[in-house]
């Protein structure tokens, strides 16, 4: 096994140096942005049309993927939207299909959908508070790798996928979510290997970010009814506090700026809160040293 991955890693290492191709220009690519009606995939499809780039919008929230759709048209972008599941695959199909045939080609997929199924402890959870939030936060993301990177692999061009994680991925804090971000970051780490071991034009990033102002512990409000029954409140948790908190955080817009910017760059950790960069240092030398894991208090706002 350790023979089996070391040569793996002398393989893909000199690969790297030859480059994908970096996508220096936008203007009339075509990106595609799940969970794209508010938040950060609103934030990231804006950024692209001020980009120059023709945008694919998609969500599970009907009526507001159409308000955000309706905006941004009427500010003359052009922009198509699409209502889908990422955690049904026949859905995902359709995005693509719906994509191709509009505008002909996918440049940039962005796997930004996704849900936050409360601050439960895990043993509190119930199996549809897990169902739920691996269908979206993970599954989510597979269906988007296994539908749209064959397209984008056959293009024989230059192509970006952003996969949106999260801090909690990397600092610890959160069961559920944590859980799924993590695995985001871990499954998009191994497709860079593949990508670039394999000598295909395709990059990948994946976006981590921190407090971003964004509705994301109001989720409950696109749950399915199969996934109905969930786990009790923690004592104390404060919904309300939760939702001020996030109001106060970081811009969509901006986050969808730092997103261009490192398609530009062709850069894969999209680190948007450097002020959390300690806690992150923190947590890999406690797991260099062996040592149990522990948190330290979030850091001055």
């Amino acid at each position: 096994m350790y023979c089996g991955y070391r040569a793996l890693t002398l393989w893909t290492g000199p690969v790297e140096a030859q480059g994908g191709g970096h996508m220096d220009e936008l203007t009339g690519k075509v990106a595609v942005v799940t969970g794209a009606a508010s938040g950060i995939g609103q934030g990231m499809a804006e950024a692209f049309l001020d980009a120059g780039m023709r945008v694919v919008l998609s969500d599970i929230e009907v009526d507001a993927l159409h308000s955000t759709t309706a905006e941004l048209q009427g500010n003359g972008a052009d922009v198509h939207a699409v209502i889908a599941d990422v955690s049904a695959p026949d859905d995902v199909t359709e995005l693509a299909e719906a994509t191709l045939e509009k505008y002909g080609a996918v440049h940039v997929l962005c796997n930004n959908a996704g849900v936050h199924a409360g601050g439960r402890p895990s043993w509190d959870s119930t199996l549809d508070d897990w169902e739920w939030i691996l269908g979206v936060n993970l599954m989510g993301v597979v269906h988007g790798h296994s539908i749209f990177l064959p397209i984008m692999i056959e293009q024989d061009e230059p192509a970006h996928i952003v996969n949106t994680a999260s801090l909690a991925a990397l600092v610890g804090g959160s069961s559920l979510y944590g859980a799924t971000k993590a695995a985001v970051v871990a499954l998009s780490e191994t497709i860079h290997h593949e990508l670039v071991g394999g000598g295909f034009k395709p990059r990948i990033s994946v976006l981590c970010p921190g407090l971003v102002a964004t509705n994301i512990f109001d989720s409950e409000r696109n749950r399915p009814t199969r996934y109905a029954e969930t786990g009790p409140r923690p004592a104390g948790w404060d919904i309300d506090a939760a939702r001020t908190a996030f109001a106060l955080g970081t811009s969509p817009r901006t986050i969808g700026e730092q997103v261009v910017q490192a398609i530009h760059e062709e850069r894969f950790y999209v680190l948007t809160h450097p002020e959390w960069n300690g806690h992150i240092e923190h947590r890999m030398k406690q797991i260099l040293n062996g040592d149990n894991p522990t948190q330290l208090p979030p850091p001055d706002m």
